[in-house]
Parts: structure tokens; C-alpha cells; sequence
């Protein structure tokens, strides 16, 4: 065999050199541009060891911070989550660049460009409860569980970036920025505020729990001592202050802003209108003198504890039921009698509502539920939990069509039911996002091994669990129980049972009212004689206003249902009912 010449051999150990060159180069350029946001807080913020979840927002402009632009919708800016437990002060931790994202799952299918990078991270508390599990919750700290907005929480002042093919530079960042503490609302000549310890919540959670309220009370209530009054309870989310009641005129100064939802240019002024006439309806001859009150009672899952007991939760309906309204009209002179209480509310409110009046039959004297969230499991928005597969999908034997979340009058989608669930993922595993679905598994579901709510589907698959669906349905599917308990309750519900709903409801919550009306016209010995209306092509929040758009109707909650209920009073009263001192 001939020896190979010099030139071939010099030839060969260049293109030897050249590859192996090339290979590391290759190995070296792939080290350094490895993604990578490195983080840390300083102990001027704390100086003890912290858990929670970091959330990185990412998006393509700042005319508002990236943590106030996450949503449902396309319009949304992309998000990434990431748990983190016994997190020290000064020390830094690399973000999970594997973590999951919504509406990208994952960094590497990012695009190119610039972009603005913000890092918030929602602290958790440890909670010791009486079942004997130990979790670790985000508990409110006054602004209602609002991950972006609550006091304590840590966060960055947006930076610029650039991303190249799901890649950018090494980010290190501390955590600069904290949400300082929210002022507590100042008592007035009309409306008082209260909190109140709640036993029974502290024994469950193993720490102090409080329960509050925003009162409103009657005209005349202090030149009048001898008089007891009806309590309105509205139930809804968070209120920071009693909401639409305003002593002012709207402000001569206030800018008119643009309504997206409602498309209604000067909707701020309109609000402070609706406030200010309410005032003057409240405080006028002809108004119905009772009790307002708007409720507080946020939960580590939510800004509110949907007013029933849970599994995940504790005894949040024995506890306002028992504890909180006992003492607000003991306080404020509440009639205190069954037939003298009653609730209003939409959406989350109007669930509640009806779910109070169903639970405690006795206890409450009417109901009005406006756009009330899922009645019937049947059509849990459009999911029947017991029958179909899969949540995310319809499926059948060669498709799978996206099941709709959002929809606006005309039916036109702008989420589906899997975009609002891997958005809530983000925020939170375990239940823990503080958003709508998780409220509704942290209010309905039995709890797992570690104490948090059972899914009542896989988060990222969408496969319905049968058996936790079961578990539903005997104890917080309020039409079904209705239907199963008629016999036993019906003489209390006589008369009590209202519920309004827009037929084209943005979450499709009227198709579970359509299927409870079916449950209540069947009624019998006795028959329910309580109302169902619906609002033709009206949107959320409709509550039975047929004269009014829903930018104004959703306004007057306190004005309509006060007087319905005062018009509909005898027929739930005792015979032996004051029903005359308290209407001067």
C-alpha cells in the first residue's frame, strides 16, 4: 500500500483541526446562549425564607405593566410559572426554563423581537389545618387574591430584551419593587365597616381567620332606636368599600375613559352617576329603610369563599350564616328572623345567592341570582361533567373540535375553555392561581392526599374525573339538589327562588339556568311561584332589567332587588311579622 505524501497529510490534519474546531465551537456556542433568568430578593423586603410562585410576563409593549396584561384572550402578553419553596434573601435562583407557559408553552417556540420582561413572585403562607395537612397558600392581605395587585408581593420594573429563535441573554435580576399595604375604608354617617375573628374558620385554617362586611344603613336608622330592620346581603366578589353608593355629585374633573367590555365612552362618569343617584334613592321618602351589607370573605384560593362549606375551604357558609350576620344585626338592629334575610348578587354572587338560599332553607327568606356561575352541572359552562370525556374537546371518531370559554352577543369565541385553564396553570399548580376555575374545584372537590382540591379534570389533558364529578353533584350542583330534595324542602323554598340570566352570557351560564328552570316549572306540592327571566342577546351580568343595557343594570343591583323583595315579602313573612315599623 503507498505511504500516504506530506500534502495529504497536511491536508488531512487541517480538516481535522477544522471539524474538531467546528465541534467545539459548536459545543462552547450552545454553552453561552443557553437561556437563563437568574433572580433574588434583597432583605430589605425579608429577611426570612420565602414560598410561592414566580410568574415571568413577557410582552411586546409597556403602556401598561406586564402583570396587568395577562388575560383570556388573544390580547394577552405570554407568561411563564414556576413554584419555589425556602427561597433565602440575597440568594439567587435560576428560573425553570422548562417551566410551563401560556399562551406558549414553552421559551423555545417564542418568537424573535423585542420584548419587555417582568418577574413577579406571589408569596405563600403555610397553613396548619385541623384535618392534619399542611399547605401552602397565598393568603389575602386585603386586596381581594389578586396575585398582581397583593401587598407583599415582590416584582421587577420592566425590562427591554431581545429574543433570537426562543433565545436571549442571561438575565439577572433582584426583585427590586414591593406592593405596598392597602388603606382600610373609613367609617361614614351611612356606611360602617366590621371584621370580625370567626371561630370556626380559625380552628380549620389553625391561625386567625376574619370575616367582614361593608354596612349601609337605612336613613333615618339613628333618629329611629326602636326600629329593626330587614338585612340585604349582595354577594359577590371582594368589595373593597360598600360599592354604587356615592354622597358627591361625579367629579367635575374626572377624565371620561372608554369602556372596552361595554364599548361605552365615559363609563368612569356613568359609574359615579349611578352612585350618586343611588344616594339620593337610599336617602329619599319613598325607599325601603333595611340593612345593606356587601360581604368580605376571601379565602388563600379566592376573593371569595363562594358563602358554603368545603372540603378545601372550611365552614365559610355555617361561619357567615352563623357568625358574621348574627353579629352584624345584633350590631346594627336586624330584624335577626330567617324571612327577614335575603340575598342578591350576580355571577360569582349569583351563585351564591341561590347556593345560601338552597343550603340554608330556613335560615334565608329570598333569593335573587342574576347570571348565577354553573346551577346545573349538567352545563358546567359548556361542559356536562357527567357525560363527556374530555373538557377541552368535543371528540368523536376521526375529529376534535376546541370547546368555546368566551363569547361576546354575537357568539363570536375569543377564548376556549383550554386557554383559560392552562392561563390559570400558570398561575398556580395545586389549585392554587386565585382564578375561576380553581375557586370552583377549591369550593366543589374533595381534597387529595396532600390536603388541595381534587382536579375535576387533568389541567393540561382536559380527561373529566368521574368520581370527583360524583362528588359534585351530591353537594353543590344546586339544581339537581333541588330536584332531590324538593320533598324535604319545598315548603321552604316556596316563593324564594328568583334567577335572571342574558341568553347570550359571555361564559354560557343561561344553558344551566335553562336546564334548572325545566327542574323548578315540575315542581310540585309545593310549586316553586318564583321567577325565571332572560335577557334577549344580553350579555354577563344581565339581571333582569329589560329596559337598560348591561353597562347600567349591573349597576343598580341594590335598587332593583331591595324593592322586588320588599314588593314580594308577604308571601315569605310570618303572620305575626313586623312588616310596618321599618317602612317610614
Amino acid at each position: 500500500m503507498k505511504k500516504p505524501s506530506i500534502a495529504f497529510k497536511n491536508v488531512l490534519f487541517i480538516n481535522i483541526l477544522l471539524v474538531t474546531s467546528l465541534f467545539f465551537f459548536s459545543c462552547a456556542k450552545t454553552e453561552t446562549s443557553v437561556k437563563s433568568i437568574q433572580l433574588s430578593f434583597s432583605t430589605d423586603h425579608y429577611k426570612e425564607a420565602l414560598d410561592g410562585r414566580l410568574i415571568v410576563l413577557i410582552s411586546k409593549d409597556n403602556a401598561t405593566e406586564p402583570r396587568f396584561q395577562l388575560r383570556d384572550d388573544s390580547k394577552t402578553c405570554q407568561a411563564f410559572g414556576m413554584d419555589v419553596n425556602n427561597w433565602e434573601p440575597e440568594k439567587p435562583i435560576q428560573f425553570d426554563m422548562k417551566a410551563f407557559g401560556y399562551p406558549i408553552e414553552s421559551f423555545e417556540k417564542l418568537p424573535s423581537g423585542e420584548y419587555f420582561i417582568q418577574v413577579l413572585f406571589h408569596k405563600y403562607e403555610t397553613f396548619n389545618r385541623a384535618d392534619g395537612h399542611v399547605v401552602k397558600l397565598p393568603m389575602d392581605r386585603g386586596e381581594g387574591q389578586q396575585w398582581n395587585k397583593a401587598p407583599g408581593n415582590l416584582y421587577t420594573t420592566p425590562q427591554k430584551f431581545t429574543i433570537t429563535n426562543g433565545e436571549f441573554p442571561a438575565i439577572n435580576i433582584k426583585l427590586d419593587q414591593k406592593i405596598p399595604a392597602i388603606a382600610e375604608p373609613k367609617d361614614t354617617k351611612y356606611v360602617k365597616h366590621i371584621k370580625i375573628k370567626s371561630k370556626l374558620l380559625s380552628d380549620f385554617w389553625g391561625r386567625d381567620m376574619y370575616l367582614g362586611a361593608h354596612v349601609l344603613l337605612p336613613e333615618g336608622w339613628d333618629t329611629h332606636p326602636n326600629v329593626k330592620y330587614p338585612l340585604a346581603i349582595m354577594h359577590g366578589h371582594f368589595p373593597s368599600d360598600f360599592g354604587g353608593f356615592r354622597t358627591t355629585p361625579p367629579d367635575a374633573n374626572l377624565k371620561p375613559d372608554y369602556s372596552e367590555r361595554f364599548k361605552v365612552k365615559g363609563y368612569n362618569l356613568m359609574v359615579q352617576q349611578e352612585a350618586y343617584d343611588f344616594y339620593k334613592k337610599w336617602t329619599g321618602p319613598d325607599f325601603p329603610r333595611v340593612i345593606a351589607i356587601e360581604i368580605q370573605h376571601p379565602t388563600p384560593y379566592y376573593d371569595d369563599s363562594y358563602a358554603v362549606n368545603s372540603e378545601a375551604q372550611g365552614p365559610y357558609g355555617d361561619a357567615i350564616t352563623y357568625e358574621l350576620i348574627p353579629y352584624i344585626e345584633e350590631k346594627f338592629r336586624g330584624i335577626g328572623e330567617g324571612w327577614s334575610r335575603f340575598t342578591y348578587g350576580g355571577s360569582t354572587g349569583g351563585w351564591e345567592s341561590l347556593a345560601v338560599q338552597v343550603k340554608y332553607p330556613k335560615e334565608y327568606g329570598m333569593c335573587f341570582a342574576a347570571c348565577p356561575d354553573p346551577i346545573d352541572f349538567r352545563a358546567y359552562c359548556l361542559v356536562n361533567i357527567y357525560e363527556d370525556k374530555n373538557a377541552y374537546y368535543k371528540e368523536g371518531d376521526f375529529r376534535k373540535t376546541l370547546v368555546a370559554g368566551h363569547r361576546d352577543y354575537l357568539g363570536n369565541v375569543d377564548a376556549t375553555l383550554k386557554d383559560m385553564n392552562y392561563r390559570e396553570l400558570v398561575l398556580g399548580t395545586k389549585g392554587r392561581s386565585g382564578q375561576q376555575w380553581d375557586i370552583w374545584e377549591a369550593t366543589y372537590s374533595p381534597i387529595d392526599n396532600e390536603g388541595y382540591p381534587k382536579r375535576i379534570w387533568n389541567r393540561l389533558t382536559g380527561e373529566i374525573d368521574k368520581e370527583v364529578a360524583e362528588f359534585w353533584k351530591e353537594n353543590y350542583d344546586l339544581a339537581y339538589i333541588l330536584k332531590r330534595d324538593w320533598a324535604k324542602h319545598g315548603e321552604d323554598w316556596k316563593n324564594k327562588i328568583h334567577l335572571y340570566c342574558g341568553d347570550m352570557d359571555n361564559y354560557y351560564l343561561n344553558n344551566a339556568v335553562y336546564l334548572a328552570e325545566e327542574i323548578l316549572s315540575e315542581t310540585t306540592a309545593p310549586y316553586y311561584n318564583g321567577e325565571v327571566d332572560y335577557g334577549d342577546r344580553a350579555e354577563h351580568c344581565w339581571n333582569g332589567d329589560h329596559e337598560n343595557g348591561n353597562h347600567i343594570s349591573r349597576l343598580r343591583y341594590h335598587s332593583m332587588f331591595i324593592k322586588k323583595y320588599v314588593d314580594k315579602v308577604l308571601k315569605v313573612a310570618p303572620k305575626n311579622a313586623d312588616l310596618k315599623s321599618w317602612k317610614y
